[in-house]
């Protein structure tokens, strides 16, 4: 490879390497964590939609599942909508 190849070439191998790190590889291990949080979650969870609706979880099915909103209300929404499971720590803030 002559150096003006190296020129040339050079800069745009950091700019892929920088774009990997700074955004490609943060993104995946986000995305992991969301999954592992959907495929996790369970009968009697308290959690929030996108939304921002706050629930318990009443059943579940693959792609969905029932959220009890208040005393005889309960929705059906997609389990791809959920935001967080809450835990007793983010309730108290």
């Amino acid at each position: 490879m002559s150096p003006e190849m190296l020129g040339t070439v050079g800069p745009i191998v950091v700019m892929i390497a920088i774009f990997y790190f700074l955004l490609y590889r943060p993104q995946k291990n986000q995305q992991k964590k969301r999954m592992s949080m959907l495929d996790s979650l369970k009968k009697g969870d308290k959690v929030v939609t996108i939304g921002g609706i706050y629930g318990t979880i009443e059943a579940l099915s693959d792609k969905s599942l029932k959220l009890k909103i208040a005393d005889r209300v309960v929705i059906e929404v997609a389990r791809a909508s959920i935001n967080a499971v809450l835990t007793e720590e983010t309730e108290a803030k």
